[in-house]
């Protein structure tokens, strides 16, 4: 009996104690989540949630006519969390319902799995309860819209448990396209436009509360914002699309064909200093070319087209007139223990100087400067600042290097600096102050900053506009402009470029420049050329001004600046007298007639009648009082309005209609717009006629 005692004592004793155990638990539990509760909960969230910053949306670049040259899109990353309940109810009845219809539909859109290959990835990462399960990676906005119309997904993200991370890309829909212009915008790797005005374009970053799950992905707690982000301003630059094309597409052809290291190509619009095109082609090692450095404002010696500076300063200090003579020596000059030679070995001796100034004799220049400025070189310095070759051009553009001109006094200043600078050599320059002097002469004596943007818009509202602006109002005489252009002129009729413009249907006034460059420690051994022309067109009353500066490779045999830049010249002036000028010319000869053109244009009536009444356009109108669209059709001055009719369930005939009436009636009938460009619409996606459904996208195309 005492043993069984013993052990019923012991064992009530455990059983007291266990009891005890679990009260002292209960009651720690009920104390910490009714009492400390509050505490802890901050606690876990403090360590879960946090404030995020959230990048703003940045703002586009725009050509001058509309065209997008640098835009943000975005791109999603899409997880699914298989441990939410709404998966789990009922045996999980929800997910088994629509994992077919979700797999089949998943293998539409991304066409890189079967139907079945989808279904046993998913029924595995829902059996594993993956909380992080990666479904796809970097999808546009158009295949993230797609995906949220998925049977399941279409539930919402606390039913479905898909979560998308959105990430914001920046592309530029014309790729290389004035790539090192315009510029990128990845992290700290910003050139271009994107950097001058990165701080327009990025706009302000916002804050919201967010929730780290697992495998480290943040997710927002509510839709609310502690700060909202604002979208960055929209900048419209000067660059013209059909412009920049062309000076490219000239630019790449010759570099292709010679071989060249580099180069760089730019057009001006003459009276205000747009800068229209700027491109820079480099060669890489596997002999393809690319954007890969801006050119245009980076000094080099710019050989002959930097006569027209000597030039003008003897002229304009009225030393020398176009019609005094020069012996030219045969083509070779010694002094002070050097030799100048001209490019060209022509031969000739007894010249005047506006023959010298068109055949691009060094010896000619250098004789010249020496003989007026040898003991004055400061005066010759001045006239270089007066042109602003010694100073930046003001270009809305970062990275603009400083020219190199030497001084009196300076420790590479010698004995034949002044003569070789002169024709282009112991100074260097960039090719935008080479252009912007040439512009100036072409624009009566005007220099214009160049420059790049033209507006700041936030969402499509015009909130600053830039208006060319003159560096100096005049860098010289009348007199002195009209011998420089006489010269100019001269070198495309009967100088070096006369060949090059033999017969052309417009006057060109323009420089060659050949010079030779040293290629680093090796010196001017490698025989490395850089070709140049300048100029601008037509000469009689200039619209464009134009340099073209390639460095060829070494020894190359086609190096002359008449032969390698000409050309390019040559090309991108063609294009756009053909296209731009030679109408404006004609139409300016011709007496002002009754437009004989047809015309259509369709829209609300309401707007028609007020625009023709502003007018004062006189009409038929054969539609019915109640109509609300007409169509405006008009020949030899006759217009007629007449009544447009639609049915909902097919595609309308838009052309001819405004982006405001196009949105208005394509949205009631359920359909998405994308627009590109201005104006009216002048071709659509969805071809007039043909059934459509709500939601479809339409792409259209305004003039």
């Amino acid at each position: 009996m005492d043993v069984k005692r013993d052990i019923l004592w012991r064992v009530y004793l455990s059983y007291i104690l266990v009891v005890l155990a679990c009260v002292a638990i209960f009651s720690k539990a009920v104390f910490i989540q009714q009492v400390q509760g509050t505490h802890w909960r901050s606690m876990s969230d403090s360590l879960h949630q946090k404030l995020d910053e959230i990048e703003a949306e940045r703002g586009t670049i725009y050509s001058e006519d509309g065209q997008m040259l640098s835009t943000s899109i975005p791109q999603f990353d899409i997880y699914l969390d298989f441990r939410v309940a709404a998966l789990h109810e009922k045996n999980g009845i929800r997910f088994r319902e629509n994992v077919d219809s979700l797999s089949e539909a998943l293998a539409g859109l991304f066409k890189d799995q079967s139907a079945g290959e989808y279904k046993i990835m998913l029924q595995k990462a829902y059996d594993d309860e993956d909380g992080y399960f990666l479904l796809k990676k970097k999808i546009s906005f158009r295949e993230y819209e797609e995906l949220r119309k998925f049977p399941l997904f279409r539930m919402g993200r606390y039913k479905s448990g898909m979560i998308a991370q959105e990430k914001t890309i920046r592309l530029n829909p014309y790729q290389m396209l004035a790539f090192r212009t315009i510029g990128l915008a990845r992290d700290s790797n910003k050139v271009g436009l994107e950097m001058t005005y990165d701080s327009l374009l990025k706009g302000r970053n916002g804050k919201q509360l967010v929730r780290t799950i697992a495998g480290g992905v943040s997710v927002p707690v509510d839709d609310t914002w502690e700060i909202e982000p604002e979208t960055g301003k929209d900048i419209v630059s000067t660059i013209d699309v059909f412009i920049q094309d062309v000076a490219e597409n000239a630019l790449m052809k010759m570099m292709v064909k010679n071989e060249a290291e580099h180069g760089c190509a730019i057009v001006m619009e003459t009276k205000t200093g747009k800068i229209k095109a700027i491109a820079n082609l480099g060669r890489r090692n596997n002999g393809s070319y690319f954007e890969d450095f801006n050119y245009a404002i980076n000094p080099s010696e710019p050989g002959s087209t930097f006569k027209l500076a000597t030039l003008m300063a003897l002229l304009e200090d009225k030393k020398v007139k176009l019609s005094d003579m020069v012996n030219l020596e045969g083509g070779t000059w010694r002094i002070n223990g050097q030799t100048v030679y001209d490019a060209e070995q022509h031969g000739m001796y007894d010249a005047t100087i506006k023959q010298a100034f068109e055949h691009s004799s060094n010896v000619g220049m250098a004789k010249l400067a020496w003989n007026y400025y040898g003991n004055e070189p400061n005066i010759f310095l001045k006239h270089l600042s007066k042109m602003r070759m010694d100073s930046l051009t003001g270009i809305d553009l970062t990275g603009e290097r400083n020219s190199v001109i030497f001084r009196p006094g300076n420790k590479l200043w010698g004995p034949t600096t002044l003569p070789w600078m002169a024709f282009g050599y112991n100074l260097a320059v960039t090719p935008m102050q080479t252009i912007t002097l040439y512009n100036a002469v072409a624009n009566n004596g005007r220099m214009m900053r160049p420059y790049l943007v033209s507006a700041v818009k936030d969402e499509g509202v015009l909130i600053r506009e830039f208006q060319p602006k003159a560096i100096d109002e005049k860098i010289c005489s009348d007199q002195t402009l009209q011998m420089l252009r006489e010269c100019l002129e001269g070198v495309c009729i009967q100088g070096t470029g006369a060949k090059l413009f033999k017969n052309n249907p417009y006057r060109v006034s323009g420089k060659t420049g050949t010079a030779l460059v040293a290629n680093g420690k090796q010196g001017y051994a490698d025989k490395i050329y850089q070709s140049s022309f300048a100029g601008f067109f037509p000469s009689e009353n200039p619209q464009y001004t134009c340099i073209v500066v390639i460095k060829n490779k070494p020894h190359a045999v086609m190096h002359f600046g008449a032969d390698v830049a000409g050309p390019v010249f040559k090309e991108i002036a063609d294009r756009l007298f053909s296209t731009y000028i030679k109408q404006t010319m004609v139409a300016g000869t011709q007496q002002k007639r009754i437009d004989s053109s047809a015309f259509s244009f369709a829209g609300m009536k309401q707007d028609m009648a007020l625009v023709s009444a502003k007018l004062k356009m006189t009409y038929a109108d054969s539609s019915l009082r109640t109509d609300q669209w007409i169509d405006m059709n008009g020949k030899n001055a006759s217009v007629i309005l007449s009544k447009k009719t639609f049915d909902e369930h097919l595609m309308p005939q838009l052309k001819g209609m405004g982006l405001k009436d196009v949105i208005y009636l394509c949205e009631n009938f359920g359909l998405k717009v994308n627009a590109k460009g201005r104006g009216k619409v002048a071709a659509q996606s969805i071809i007039p006629g043909q059934p459509i459904a709500r939601g479809q996208l339409i792409n259209v195309e305004l003039n």
